[in-house]
C-alpha cells in the first residue's frame, strides 16, 4: 500500500466505505460506474452500458493496482486514501495473463506460482496460485491449453456457484453491505 494511502487511513479513519462504483471485468480491465451505469444493473450481468466507463489513465491503474487488497469477508476494494472503494467482481479477483515462457502474470503484473487448475461448467479456467485465485485470459486459453495437454497444468471439476465459497472471494461487496 502507497505511504500516502496510510498517512490518510491515518489522518482521517472514520471515511464510510464506497461501494457499486467501481468493478474489474473477466479480462483485468477496471470500469468506473457511475449513477447512470449504477442504475442500469449489476456489474458484468450483460445489460449495454451497466460496466461504466473503462479506465484508460496509466498512472490511476497502477495505482489501484498497488492498493487492492481483500478485507477477511473476502471482499476486494481499492483503497482511496481514506476510502475503501469495492470492487464489482464480473469474475474472480484476479485475471492471469500467460507470458510466453510459459510464466503467469496477474492483470497487474504480478508474478505467480500456479498450485492448482480448475475448470469450470462451461469451459473457463482458474487458476489457484500463490498470489490468489483468478481466471484466465480469454486470450491466453490456446497457451492454456498446451499447459494441460503437456500435463503442466490437471484441471478439476468446480461449479462456478462454487467459486466464491470455495475460494474465499466476494463478486458483489455491495450485495453484503445491503
Amino acid at each position: 500500500m502507497d505511504d500516502i494511502v496510510k498517512q490518510a487511513m491515518a489522518k482521517w479513519p472514520n471515511v464510510p466505505d464506497c461501494y457499486g462504483w467501481l468493478g474489474l471485468d473477466a479480462r483485468g480491465n477496471w470500469y468506473m460506474r457511475d449513477d447512470q451505469a449504477q442504475a442500469l444493473g449489476r456489474f458484468g450481468s450483460g445489460i449495454a452500458g451497466s460496466k461504466g466507463s473503462e479506465l484508460r489513465h496509466g498512472k490511476l491503474i497502477d495505482f489501484i493496482a498497488r492498493n487492492y487488497a481483500a478485507d477477511a469477508r473476502g471482499c476486494w476494494y481499492f483503497q482511496n486514501g481514506p476510502q475503501r472503494v469495492f470492487v464489482e467482481l464480473q469474475a474472480a479477483p484476479l485475471v492471469w495473463r500467460l507470458q510466453p515462457d510459459g510464466a503467469v502474470q496477474d492483470h497487474m503484473g504480478r508474478s505467480a506460482q500456479v498450485k492448482h487448475c480448475w475448470l469450470d461448467e462451461s469451459g473457463h479456467l482458474y487458476l489457484e496460485a500463490d498470489i490468489g485465485f483468478g481466471l484466465v485470459h480469454t486470450q491466453d486459453i490456446g497457451q492454456a491449453a498446451l499447459a494441460v495437454e503437456q500435463g503442466q497444468w490437471r484441471p478439476k471439476d468446480v461449479l462456478r456457484a462454487e467459486l466464491e465459497p470455495q475460494f474465499g472471494f466476494t463478486k458483489s461487496p455491495e450485495l453484503l453491505h445491503k
